[in-house]
């Protein structure tokens, strides 16, 4: 599938290859920086060769290329060749394109390639909590963005069912009668926390979690148990994983309705268990035993990871314990070795402190000669900037908490702006489609590896780099369109000159740009800059060219085909990031 300024590139280069036929070098193309061109192409890798300086090899070079359908013109200006896309060739061809692919339109050629990317993988005792908010959306923003970029993609939910965590949510649950005086005084029962998730079951087993963990630092015996479970699930046991599966099942249900939520979900939820029964993780360590880096000690196998630049306490990287029994890194590496069976991509979303793991992980993959080895995304985690969202105690805040909240105060956002004219009904509907995307889009904007304070004042900004800015943008178009009758969207690209419309349609061109750069450089971020950038040219637009109000009739319906347009792009960058587009605000 090729796009306006798809064709664009490829003329240039054509003709840079014409022109510098003489030297050998990659052609890589650059965007400029606004009013020094469309796209630009820098002379100094040449400069050894040609024994010229940069700024004599662009102006030699740009003085031959010659004008085109494409091509407006070429410049030399600080050792670059900036060249000049033909306004009105692309404003025909990007709203044609647009109008014919519609939520399509962005969405690059299909690939013969399947990526599966695993996020989220939290351990099932208990409900998503702020801090690692980041995981899942993150995660599913990869996979749409993935989807969009033509690849067949399959998001994975790596389930851990053998760890200490879920061992102590059974000991809980199968221990109720002795611990209950201990979950009555942890959260009373009526209490307004434990009444408002009632129907929730990771909020209600939680608490197991909670007592018992505590518990077993004190008590030796109910350690000893703890243990026990954990031993008996990592040899296989079945009796002993089902009754893990029987604990932890209720709680997966309610994280998989938070994610639901957020507009999550998940294709396959892979348990950590499947590579013990099917004796996979044995193979892993036979192979792992015969590397030259391998060393036991007092029973237990390790890699020594020094030689890999690892240093430090961390240097030895366990693989079998002193007791035969496997560790979750592990199992780990079968289930990776599984993923590359049936991927041609593998992508992984980590918080940071999960660094060292994954880098240990890589090297057994690679000391067994894994043919793919994951990409891995690491995120840093979320932070409220006070303490008022705080359940009891000041545990812990959780995902649902701050879902809850964000539609909660977009309710209240919407109803002082339009409480004497919508119902409660359509400020709820509203204020649900504002607090949801507020929450996804302040956290996908920054870099996953930059820290996230998550303030209350940016997330649902009308005005500034916020998604009701955007969301706002997109209702603006539409409630535009709703007075039109332009259904044949005709235009005429002669008639759109102002410098405003120019710039916007050249924004809305460029999409599929973004698109691939977001998957290649695996950077979900540079979608909300772009949407960002979007409704703010959309914004430009809308205060320099009357739409409506204008007399001409043939440029009145190119600005309402433009118009258009940028619904059509705001809808479809929206969807990237797992956001709704109001028709509506």
């Amino acid at each position: 599938m090729k796009y306006p300024l798809d064709e664009f590139k490829n003329e240039i280069i054509l003709n840079l290859k014409k022109t510098l036929f003489k030297y050998k070098c990659e052609i890589r193309l650059e965007i400029p920086a606004e009013n020094m061109g469309d796209f630009a192409f820098p002379c100094f890798s040449l400069a050894p060769q040609a024994k010229k300086s940069p700024n004599e090899i662009s102006k030699d070079a740009a003085d031959k290329i010659e004008k085109s359908k494409w091509i407006a013109k070429a410049e030399a200006k600080g050792g670059y060749i900036n060249f000049f896309v033909d306004d009105k060739h692309l404003i025909s061809s990007t709203l044609t394109s647009i109008f014919k692919l519609n939520e399509k339109y962005g969405q690059l050629q299909k690939k013969d390639k399947k990526a599966i990317i695993e996020h989220t993988s939290a351990n099932p005792n208990g409900p998503l909590h702020v801090g690692r908010a980041r995981n899942p959306i993150i995660g599913d923003t990869i996979v749409r963005i993935f989807k969009a970029a033509g690849y067949n993609v399959e998001s994975q939910f790596y389930l851990d069912d053998m760890g200490k965590q879920v061992a102590i949510l059974v000991w809980g649950i199968n221990n109720e009668d002795k611990i209950s005086k201990d979950i009555n005084n942890y959260y009373p029962p009526g209490s307004a926390y434990v009444s408002s998730k009632k129907n929730n079951a990771d909020h209600q087993r939680v608490v197991f979690y909670q007592v018992s963990s505590n518990l077993m630092q004190r008590d030796d015996k109910v350690a000893n148990e703890i243990g026990e479970i954990v031993k008996r699930s990592e040899c296989g046991e079945h009796e002993v994983i089902n009754l893990i599966h029987k604990a932890y099942s209720p709680v997966l249900e309610g994280i998989k309705e938070s994610l639901n939520r957020i507009n999550i979900t998940v294709d396959k939820y892979v348990p950590e268990s499947n590579f013990v029964k099917d004796k996979s993780v044995n193979s892993v360590v036979e192979k792992l035993k015969k590397s030259k880096y391998c060393s036991k000690e007092e029973g237990a196998f390790y890699l020594d990871m020094e030689p890999f630049g690892i240093q430090g306490r961390n240097t030895k990287f366990v693989f079998v314990r002193k007791d035969g029994t496997t560790l979750y890194a592990t199992r780990d590496i079968a289930y990776h070795l599984w993923k590359a069976k049936h991927a041609d991509l593998l992508v992984n979303i980590l918080g940071e402190d999960h660094k060292l793991e994954s880098k240990q992980v890589e090297i057994a993959l690679n000391l067994m000669g894994a043919k793919i080895i994951p990409k891995v995304i690491f995120y840093s985690f979320v932070s409220l900037p006070d303490g008022k969202m705080s359940t009891r105690r000041g545990r812990v805040i959780y995902l649902d908490d701050l879902i809850d909240e964000c539609v909660k105060r977009a309710y209240d956002e919407v109803e002082k702006r339009r409480g004497k004219e919508l119902s409660k009904k359509k400020m709820r509907e509203i204020a649900e489609t504002v607090g949801i995307g507020a929450l996804r889009y302040n956290i996908i904007k920054v870099q996953p590896e930059k820290d996230i304070v998550f303030k209350w004042e940016e997330a649902l900004n009308f005005e500034g780099n916020a998604v009701p800015f955007i969301q706002y943008a997109h209702a603006r178009a539409c409630g535009i369109l709703s007075k039109t009758i332009n259904k044949k969207r005709e235009f005429d690209s002669n008639t759109l000159k102002h410098d405003s419309e120019v710039k916007l349609v050249k924004q809305l061109a460029k999409f599929p740009l973004f698109i691939e750069e977001a998957s290649s450089g695996y950077k979900p971020h540079i979608i909300a800059s772009y949407l960002y950038e979007t409704a703010s040219k959309f914004n430009q637009f809308y205060r320099d060219c009357p739409v409506l109000s204008e007399k001409n009739t043939m440029l009145r319906r190119s600005r309402i085909a433009v118009v258009d347009a940028t619904r059509i792009v705001l809808k479809n960058a929206l969807q990237l990031l797992g956001i709704s587009a109001p028709e509506e605000m």
